[in-house]
């Protein structure tokens, strides 16, 4: 994996108020740090971003984290390629 410095900043594929508000109440209840373990490269429903920074998975969870003041740039992220195809946790196609 790349040195996360190397990241471009991250950048919401859709704008904050399309995000789902009942989704992020319950986000919220999480705590940071299992808000960061759901983020980590590798497991399901992790953070992926194309390779300019644009979020198709994380976009409720990083909201939630930087409203707590998290640098989230620094983030370890799944990087995808336009080409290839993404799911959703639940299996719905994003990005």
């Amino acid at each position: 994996m790349a040195d996360s410095k190397q990241f471009p900043p991250l950048k919401p594929l859709h704008p904050d108020k399309s995000l789902n508000v009942v989704k992020l109440a319950q986000i919220d209840r999480l705590s940071t740090e299992v808000l960061l373990a759901t983020l980590v490269p590798g497991e399901k429903g992790c953070l992926k971003t194309r390779p300019d920074g644009t979020i198709l998975d994380g976009h409720h969870r990083i909201w939630v984290l930087r409203n707590r003041g998290i640098d989230v740039e620094i983030l370890p992220r799944e990087v995808i390629d336009k080409e290839e195809k993404v799911e959703d946790v639940d299996g719905t196609p994003l990005g």
